[in-house]
C-alpha cells in the first residue's frame, strides 16, 4: 500500500469540464486541489470521445472545439497548481475520522478533508446498432466517435441520430461531405435551433428511417463500404444508398461502477445531492452529470454553477469561519479602486 503525501482540502474525481473549473474554483477559495481521473488524459468525454467538435452551449463562447475549451479549463485552474493524477481509478472512498480515505485499484491511498465527485456520467460506451453482422464495420468505415473529422472529408456519409451530437457533426461535416442525416422518428433531442441550422444548410434529413445493413468488403484488418440498406419504420419500405461511412450517434450506455459501492444515496444513474451539491456522507459533494436533484439539467454551464456551489460549502467545512459567498472574483479590484477614490 502506498498513501500519497499531504492532505488537500479538496479532492476532485474527474478531471472533466466540471472538475476543471471546481479547481479553479477552490484555487479561488485559497484551496489545496488534488484531481484524479480514471483516464489517461484530462478533459473527459470532451477529450475521449469528441476532441474536434465544437461545443455551441458554453457561455462567452459562440463555438469552441471541445480540445480548446479543456485547454483554456487547465490553463485557468493550473495558476492555482493542483495535483493531478490521471489513470488513477478510485474503488473506495470511506470516512476515517475526520479525514475522507480514498483507495485507487492499483492500491495507492490518499487522504482528503473533503471530496467532490465530478465523474460526469461515469464510465461511459457509446451505444450500438443491434443490427446482425454490423460490429465488424466499427472501425471499417462505421464510427460512434470521431477524434479526427478529416477522415470524412469527401466522402458519401451517412449520419445516424438525432440528438446534439448528430447535429453538431452533420454542421461540422455538411459542407466538407455529401451528407444524408436518418433518424428514428420525427422528434429530435437536439437542441431546435440545431436542428434549422442543419435545414438551412440543405442537408437531406430522412426521419422514421433507421440503418438496417452495411455491405462493402473486409481484408487485411481494413475495410471499404459499399453501400447501406436503410428501411422506413412505418412503410417497411427499403433502400439501397451509396455511402463511404457511417456515423452513429445514438447515445451513452453509463455505469457508476464503483461509486454505487461507497454509501452514497444514488437516484436513477446519478448521485442525490441537496441544495448545497451535498451528498448524504460529510464532506462529499457531487457536481456535473453525476449529481442528481430535482431542478438537474446535464450541460456544461449547469455544472459549472453546481461547482462552483459545493466548493464554496466545502469551504465552511473545513474552515467554519470562512463565509460561504467570498464575494465576486473582481472585488479585491473594486475594493481598491473605492479606497482611492476615498482618499482623494
Amino acid at each position: 500500500m502506498v498513501v500519497l503525501p499531504g492532505t488537500p482540502d479538496i479532492t476532485i474525481i474527474g478531471a472533466g469540464p466540471t472538475g476543471l473549473y471546481a479547481a479553479f474554483y477552490a484555487g479561488l477559495r485559497s484551496m489545496q486541489v488534488r484531481i484524479v481521473d480514471s483516464l489517461s488524459e484530462i478533459g473527459g468525454q470532451l477529450t475521449a470521445l469528441y476532441p474536434k467538435k465544437n461545443i455551441y452551449d458554453v457561455a462567452g463562447y459562440p463555438a469552441v472545439l471541445a480540445e480548446d475549451l479543456v485547454k483554456s479549463l487547465y490553463e485557468q485552474c493550473k495558476q492555482y497548481n493542483p495535483e493531478i493524477y490521471t489513470d488513477t481509478k478510485i474503488e473506495k472512498l470511506e470516512r476515517e475520522g475526520e479525514l475522507l480515505k480514498l483507495t485507487s485499484a492499483d492500491g495507492r491511498v490518499m487522504y482528503s478533508k473533503t471530496v467532490l465527485i465530478a465523474a460526469g456520467v461515469g464510465a461511459f460506451t457509446p451505444r450500438k446498432l443491434e443490427r446482425e453482422g454490423i460490429e465488424k464495420w466499427e472501425g471499417k468505415g462505421l464510427y460512434y466517435f470521431v477524434k479526427d473529422p478529416t477522415i470524412f472529408y469527401g466522402k458519401k456519409l451517412l449520419v445516424v441520430g438525432g440528438g446534439d451530437s448528430a447535429m453538431d457533426w452533420a454542421m461540422a461535416l455538411g459542407d466538407k461531405s455529401d451528407m444524408l442525416l436518418i433518424h428514428r422518428r420525427d422528434k429530435f433531442v437536439a437542441h431546435e435551433d440545431s436542428v434549422k441550422k442543419v435545414r438551412a444548410m440543405g442537408i437531406p434529413i430522412r426521419t422514421f428511417w433507421e440503418l438496417k445493413e452495411i455491405h462493402g468488403e473486409i481484408s487485411n484488418g481494413t475495410g471499404k463500404i459499399d453501400h447501406v440498406v436503410i428501411f422506413n419504420n412505418k412503410t417497411k419500405e427499403e433502400e439501397r444508398i451509396k455511402v463511404d461511412a457511417v456515423l452513429c450517434n445514438l447515445g451513452f450506455i453509463t455505469n457508476l461502477g464503483s461509486i454505487k459501492d461507497w454509501g452514497l444515496e444514488i437516484e436513477g444513474n446519478g448521485i442525490k445531492v441537496n441544495h448545497a451539491m451535498e451528498t448524504n456522507i460529510k464532506g462529499v459533494y457531487a457536481a456535473g452529470d453525476i449529481a442528481s436533484h430535482p431542478a438537474k439539467l446535464k450541460l456544461i454551464a449547469t455544472g459549472f454553477g453546481e461547482a462552483a456551489i459545493a466548493v464554496n460549502h466545502a469551504k465552511t467545512v473545513i474552515d467554519p469561519h470562512a463565509s460561504f459567498f467570498p464575494g465576486h472574483s473582481s472585488n479585491k479590484d473594486d475594493k481598491k479602486e473605492e479606497k482611492k477614490h476615498a482618499t482623494a
